[in-house]
């Protein structure tokens, strides 16, 4: 497609007709006519380079490159303007959490910011005693900063004290998101419809859920009921 076909489609995508798109121009600071705005979709004419970048804006084209010629990098082609906006919202996640910005010196008086990130925090407990189910859909969205362990993808409150001394009752632990766990490993397992943070063991023949409290017995899986592995807890 030419430039003229793809801004043509990109404007009746959002729902705009020619004068709407001009007069929108217009009020960027870029006055021009509908009149402009349909030979540029002719081809009859192309727009400067300052126009060029305000219908960018207007139009929410982010991928500039890709979308005008259709190259490798064009990662948000085919994306609708809901697609394409979580693809930003992540995006601008990445650059706040800092971890994959290209180092730049600060400079001289500048404020320097404190990285962080969103994860879910789980307002139902994680079950470090008798368990309780972990809803998949009740968590907050919070911001944490480089005190949380690289890899987590939410955290859970703990509840009880069947894993003291390491964990506390009300604690927040943060778990990076995965199917299974080596034996040993502290994780949160999802089993008979509780949720549980426990240490993986084996117990002779079979796989079991260690509280590191030993006031509290092992709980041993039953081959009849199929554990679950919600993730791995991280620890700094």
């Amino acid at each position: 497609m030419q430039f003229g076909d793809l801004l043509c489609a990109r404007r009746k995508e959002l729902g705009l007709n020619q004068a709407e798109l001009a007069a929108r121009m217009t009020a960027l600071g870029h006055p021009v006519s509908n009149q402009a705005v349909s030979k540029w979709e002719n081809g009859s004419t192309l727009p400067n380079a300052r126009q060029f970048l305000a219908l960018c804006e207007l139009l929410e084209i982010d991928d500039i490159r890709g979308y005008f010629t259709g190259g490798g990098e064009g990662l948000l082609r085919g994306l609708d303007a809901a697609g394409r906006a979580k693809a930003m919202e992540y995006i601008q996640l990445l650059r706040w959490s800092g971890r994959y910005s290209l180092p730049r010196p600060a400079a001289h008086g500048e404020e320097k910011l404190v990285p962080f990130r969103s994860l879910p925090l789980y307002a139902i407990g994680v079950s470090a005693g008798t368990g309780q189910f972990l809803d998949g859909e009740d968590y907050e969205m919070v911001e944490v900063g480089p005190e949380v362990p690289e890899g987590a993808n939410f955290g859970v409150r703990v509840a009880g004290d069947s894993m003291e001394p390491r964990f506390h009752n009300g604690q927040t632990v943060w778990v990076r998101q995965q199917r299974s766990l080596m034996t040993g490993e502290i994780g949160i397992f999802l089993y008979d419809g509780s949720a549980y943070l426990k240490q993986l063991v084996a117990r002779q023949d079979r796989l079991a859920l260690h509280s590191l409290n030993p006031a509290y017995e092992d709980i041993l899986i039953s081959p009849e009921l199929p554990l679950r592995v919600l993730g791995k807890v991280l620890e700094k």
